[in-house]
Order: structure tokens, then C-alpha cells, then sequence
């Protein structure tokens, strides 16, 4: 494995290799390293270790690698990921206090990389299953420090997985604690993990939702193992356990089969040290990330509020569950929907139809040749309508699907061409076409088979394959936004919606003659937040060294010539709209966005879920980035905030190392499609994104 850092030059005279890496402060470093012979970590674990020296300090130090081979597959990454957010979390919470020892001293990583990365402290101890002779009072302090460790996880809201006598130091005074690979969040579903006896009997079989006393059956087994040397039953506890009276007093409750029957790490450590468990508590809080609501809750309370604006202020339906209304405030007669070009209205022509040849130039479709009703239906779908509603507009087609299935839903993406939209676009639209809306009661189709298959091939497969897409074409001094993707979403109820996705260059964005028309009859927007123009963090420093930015404490320019462009004459906009903090991998080991990064797809859509999200990414902003940034949550009555990250990583010479790996991409959809009564929500559409009031 190579210590040079790709695309970084070794300084002038270097003998040795250097490395590059992030400490946990945020900063990068550059040191000169030797290292020993890689070993295997586990024999079942990809991961791989060696010993090593930072000889700018003399400092000895152990990396945990994988090779490129391994960090080709996302799940060897994903443990390393968790191993590296645990570490930092951990260091972060435990900093000057007097449990920090009890776990590895983080010295850096380096994850986005073709062999990704940890460095540690050298670790301080034997592996528990090496120690031969330990007196009873050593015993007693091992016991201690390990159920410690415990509720110090267990305040985190994480459980060890991977305790055993190998991951478990004693230097002779305390433990410290490694394998920090297997940590699962408590909660989640459980899957298979370990090896007998050590993992307890549920996690074995990967049942249930992890529970922080299934550590506490592991931590029993090594004591057990400990003081007779030898390794007690995998489903029951030991039949000799009264015959040690060590074990005897603590651990016969620890070896219950079922999770609900043994005492919580809490209750163990106060059996083993009286009061320390009280101390853990007050020292170590289970969520110090999540400072600075009042505001998003006083904004909230604002917007609740507020008074209404007049139905005619906005664009048509805006928000609406049925759009029913918006059609007489459009002006638009019966049959018609809104062009998503010139905003005329427009209805179905069968005279004015065309069909793409060969060398895609559309020829007239003549319908009268067509007897057959199956065979008509499925030239109708890729069909389109020349749209000839404003004689001044530059020409332009729709989608017949887009025309006879009632009112249709437009979705923009806003923001500059750095921040990644079309790759969360991208991502967003893939993952609804792999069942991604199925649990809400959705189901889609594709409103043009041929647009739909060209974006297939033109930026799913390749952004899926590692490929970075280019930036979205510029339109050009005389043309016009045009939707770059559009479906059919059918509801819970059996009815059908179309939904065109725009996504307009950044540089567009800022523009104020016409191109932007299509903007007055957006019936959403996403707003993405690039986090290394935004914040001012000291991770982010090599992102913007990579692309020549700067933090911008004004704003997106973009999101300001947006929200100036869209009528508004009551208190706030009433189309429904999103915040996404895109990019978020970049901040993946940062409160909050490591706790929701984390989380899954929801399972069902719950509204105070959402509003929590919200509340964490505007506290987030607000204390980094400035009230700027969060204009578009101030401008709309109903505007969530999200974080996602479309790509998992960051690139390296232009492809992502391991593929694109989206998280939480589909989320500010499903915040919209709630918004406009696509997904029924808990409290109605026009509840969601502001939640009601308190009774």
C-alpha cells in the first residue's frame, strides 16, 4: 500500500514516504511515516493493520487500511466508516474527561481514497485473551473499566458488537477497548455479527433490534473467559459460575438468553462500582449535538401563525392535495394543464402530435393508421404535443402522458453549479425507479420511455459506475429551462400525478430576463446547500482548495435571484420547498449530520421525524453559516431541511472510488410529495413541514 497521498508531491530531499490525513480537529496533516508489515485485523474482517512511526514527532502509531482490492467493495468501507465515525465520536465526547483512555486515541484518516485509512495512538495493553494471571482485585478493576465502556457507549446510543478477548486491552491498571467496527446504533435491526459465545444468542441469529445489553452478554463471556480461562456456553450461562466469587455476585443476570432479561450496562456497573454510573451520566450526555432550536422552533411558531396568503398569489395548486381549486385560479379550462415552458395552458391534440425518427427529429404522427387500441395506447406514450400556446415562445414539445393525467407537478433544483444537484437529481430519480416510493404507497412509471431510457444511460449508470456527471448545460442566450426528467407517480389511491424534474445551470440561476419564466409556475423547489460554501469548518478546507471556493457568507446567489424572482405578496411563499445540505459526506463524522447520515430510509413517514431533521440542519447553519444561508427556510411558510449525500464520498481523479453511494437522497422528495398530498401524512399536507401547534 502506497503512504503518499494521491496527487500531492512529496516535499523536495524526502527519503520517506509521507502521508496525509485528517486529525479529528478538522486539520490536514502531512507527516513522514515507516511502516512495519501489514497484518490481518481479523481473518474475517477485511480490514488490515500495521505498526508504524510519525517520525515528525517520533510518534508510534498503528493504521487500520484496507487494500484497494478490499475498498472496492462498499461494505469493507462501510465498516470502516463506522469504526472511523465511532473513534471520532468517542474522542469528541470524551475530550477532557477521565474516561478517554478506556478507548484507541484517534490520530487521524483518510477515507476518500482508492485505500482508505485510520491512524491510531499505539494501543496500550494485551489482548485480554493473552492475559494468564490476574489477581482478584484486578479482576474486579477489569470488570469495572469494561462495563465503563459500556455505558459510555450506551450514552451515545451505541452498542459494541465486536467485544471479545481479542478486542479487549489490559495493561496491567485498565482496559481499553477496540473493535469499534461492530458498533451498531441501538434500535436498528440486528443482523448476524460475531462469533460464538461472545455475541449473544439474538445477535447470532440476527433477530430483534439492537440492544445495548447485548454487550453486556459479551462483556460477561470475557470476564467469564478471564477468570477460568477457558470460554463459557454460547445460549446459557455458566454451569461453574457460582464456584467464582468474582463472577458470582455480578454476572449470573448477564447471561440471560433474551436481551430483556439481563441488567443495562448502567445496572451492571453499579453492582461493580456503586455511584460511577451516576457520574457517567452527569459527565457524558446521550446527545450534545443538537444546541440551538429555540430559534427554528420560534421561526416555526411564526409561520403557524401567519395568515394565509390569497389563494390567486401563487402558482397554481401550490400545496394543494387535488389541485382542483388552483384550475380556476390559473385561468386554465377544463382538460388544460399548465405548459411547464411558456405557462400557457395546453390540452390534448391529437392534430399536433410527433413521434422521434431515428436521428431523433420529430416526424407528425398520424393516429388515423393506428386501428389497433393497444398498439395506439403505446404510440400515444412516446408521443409528444407541439406546444403553440404563446406564438412568441421558442418552439417546444410535451410528453402526451404529460398532458392526460390531470394537473401536472414541476420540481426545480436550485442552487450553483458546485453544489452537486444533479448528482442528488440524479440519485433522487434512481432511487424511485428501484422502489424507493413503494413503501409510501407509490408507485411510478415513466412519463416518455425514450427520455427516460436516455436518462438511464446518460447519468444513472454512469454516476452509479463511479463516474462523475458533468455539470448541467448552460441554456444559452436564447433558450428556455426545460425539464430533464419526468414520471408518472401513482398515489395510494389509484390516482395518477405527473412529475417533471428541472435542473438549470447555476450559472442560469443568477440570470433576470426570461429564461427563468418557468420559475412562476414551479410547484416545488430544493434548494441545495454546498456545505464548503457555506461553513466555515476546517474539513472543509481541502474541498474548497480543490475547486478554488470560498466560504460565501452571503448566500447562494442563486437561492437570492430565485426567491426574488417568485411572487409573493402575503408573508411568506406557500409553495411547498426543501433545504437539502448536499455534499454531507464531507461532514459525515459532524454532529448532527453524522446522527442522520446514519439513519435509514424511513420505514413510514412521521412528520416530528422530519421537523427534527429540520430543526438539527437550520441549528446547524444558523450557528455556522449565517441566517443568509437559510433564506429559502425564511422566505417559504413551509420548507424542510435535510442531509444527504448523493455520492457517499468524494471523488478522486474524477471517478468516486468505491461507485456512487447515495444516502438519504429520496427524503426531500418525500417531504414534497407529503407536502402536495402525493404521500398522506400524519395531520394533512398542509400541516406538513410546520407541524401544529401544541395542545
Amino acid at each position: 500500500m502506497s503512504t503518499s497521498h494521491p496527487g500531492r508531491a512529496e516535499p523536495t530531499g524526502a527519503r520517506r514516504p509521507y502521508l496525509t490525513f485528517t486529525e479529528p480537529t478538522g486539520r490536514r496533516r502531512t507527516a513522514p511515516v515507516r511502516f512495519g508489515k501489514p497484518s490481518r485485523r481479523d481473518p474475517a474482517l477485511p480490514q488490515r493493520v500495521r505498526n508504524g512511526m510519525l517520525d515528525d514527532l517520533g510518534q508510534q502509531c498503528v493504521q487500520v487500511f484496507l487494500s484497494a482490492a478490499d475498498a472496492a467493495h462498499p461494505a469493507a468501507r462501510a465498516l470502516l466508516d463506522t469504526e472511523a465515525g465511532t473513534a471520532l465520536q468517542l474522542a469528541r465526547t470524551l475530550e477532557n474527561t477521565p474516561y478517554a483512555h478506556l478507548f484507541p486515541t484517534v490520530i487521524g484518516y483518510e477515507l476518500d481514497t482508492a485505500e482508505p485509512f485510520l491512524l491510531y495512538a499505539a494501543p496500550r495493553g494485551t489482548p485480554a485473551g493473552r492475559t494468564h494471571v490476574m489477581s482478584a482485585t484486578d479482576q474486579r478493576v477489569f470488570a469495572r473499566d469494561l462495563t465503563l465502556a459500556l455505558c459510555l457507549l450506551d450514552g451515545q446510543g451505541l452498542v459494541p458488537r465486536g467485544i471479545s478477548p481479542a478486542t479487549v486491552l489490559w495493561d496491567g491498571t485498565s482496559v481499553q477497548l477496540w473493535g469499534l467496527e461492530g458498533v451498531a446504533r441501538a434500535g436498528r435491526p440486528r443482523t448476524p455479527w460475531g462469533r460464538a459465545p461472545y455475541c449473544s444468542p439474538e445477535q447470532q441469529r440476527g433477530e430483534g433490534l439492537v440492544d445495548a445489553r447485548d454487550a453486556v452478554w459479551s462483556a460477561a463471556q470475557v470476564l467469564y473467559q478471564l477468570v477460568t480461562g477457558h470460554p463459557g456456553p454460547a445460549d446459557r450461562a455458566p454451569a461453574d459460575l457460582a464456584q467464582h466469587r468474582v463472577l458470582d455476585g455480578t454476572l449470573p443476570g448477564a447471561f440471560a438468553p433474551t436481551a430483556g432479561a439481563r441488567p443495562s450496562p448502567a445496572t451492571l456497573l453499579e453492582l461493580l462500582a456503586p455511584g460511577e454510573a451516576g457520574r457517567v451520566a452527569l459527565t457524558v450526555t446521550a446527545d450534545g449535538a443538537r444546541p440551538h432550536q429555540d430559534p427554528y422552533n420560534q421561526a416555526l411558531r411564526a409561520k403557524r401563525q401567519a395568515p394565509p396568503a390569497p389563494a390567486d398569489e401563487e402558482q397554481a395548486g401550490a400545496g394543494t392535495e387535488t389541485g382542483a381549486a388552483s384550475e380556476t385560479a390559473d385561468g386554465l379550462r377544463p382538460g388544460e394543464v399548465l405548459c411547464p415552458y411558456c405557462l400557457e395552458g395546453i390540452q390534448l391534440d391529437l392534430g399536433r402530435l410527433f413521434v422521434p425518427d431515428d436521428q431523433m427529429q420529430y416526424q407528425a404522427l398520424d393516429l388515423s393508421r393506428i386501428s389497433n387500441p393497444l398498439r395506439r395506447e403505446d404510440v400515444m406514450r412516446g408521443a409528444v404535443q407541439q406546444c403553440t400556446a404563446d406564438p412568441d415562445f421558442p418552439e417546444h414539445h410535451i410528453p402526451v402522458p404529460y398532458l392526460t393525467h390531470g394537473r401536472p407537478l414541476t420540481v426545480a433544483m436550485i442552487g450553483q453549479s458546485s453544489t452537486g444537484k444533479s448528482h442528488l437529481l440524479t440519485q433522487m430519480i434512481a432511487e424511485i425507479t428501484d422502489g424507493g416510493l413503494e413503501p409510501h404507497g407509490v408507485g411510478w412509471q415513466s412519463v416518455n420511455p425514450e427520455q427516460h431510457a436516455r436518462f438511464v444511460r446518460e447519468r444513472v449508470q454512469p454516476l452509479r459506475g463511479g463516474q462523475v456527471l458533468d455539470h448541467t448545460n448552460a441554456l444559452g442566450l436564447s433558450g428556455f429551462a426545460r425539464f430533464v426528467e419526468s414520471l408518472l407517480l401513482t398515489d395510494a389511491r389509484g390516482r395518477v400525478r405527473p412529475v417533471a424534474f428541472f435542473d438549470v445551470a447555476g450559472e442560469d440561476l443568477v440570470r433576470t430576463d426570461g429564461a427563468l419564466r418557468f420559475l412562476l409556475g414551479i410547484d416545488a423547489l430544493v434548494f441545495v446547500v454546498d456545505p464548503a460554501l457555506a461553513l466555515p469548518l476546517p474539513q472543509l478546507d481541502e474541498a474548497r482548495e480543490r475547486v478554488g471556493s470560498q466560504v460565501d457568507r452571503d448566500g447562494d446567489a442563486a437561492f437570492a435571484t430565485v426567491l426574488d424572482r417568485l411572487p409573493r405578496k402575503g408573508p411568506y411563499l406557500e409553495t411547498p420547498a426543501a433545504m437539502v445540505l448536499g455534499k454531507a459526506d464531507l461532514l459525515r463524522f459532524q454532529p448532527p449530520v453524522d446522527r442522520w447520515l446514519g439513519e435509514g430510509p424511513p420505514a413510514a413517514l412521521r412528520p416530528d421525524h422530519f421537523l427534527e431533521e429540520s430543526g438539527d440542519v437550520h441549528a446547524l447553519l444558523r450557528r455556522h453559516a449565517g441566517q443568509a444561508w437559510l433564506r429559502p427556510f425564511d422566505a417559504f411558510r413551509r420548507c424542510t431541511l435535510h442531509i444527504a449525500s448523493a455520492t457517499g464520498g468524494q471523488e478522486n481523479q474524477g471517478r468516486f472510488p468505491a461507485g456512487a453511494r447515495p444516502r438519504r437522497v429520496l427524503e426531500p422528495l418525500l417531504s414534497l410529495l407529503a407536502m402536495h398530498g402525493i404521500i398522506e401524512a400524519p395531520g394533512g399536507a398542509a400541516s406538513f413541514g410546520v407541524g401544529r401547534e401544541a395542545q
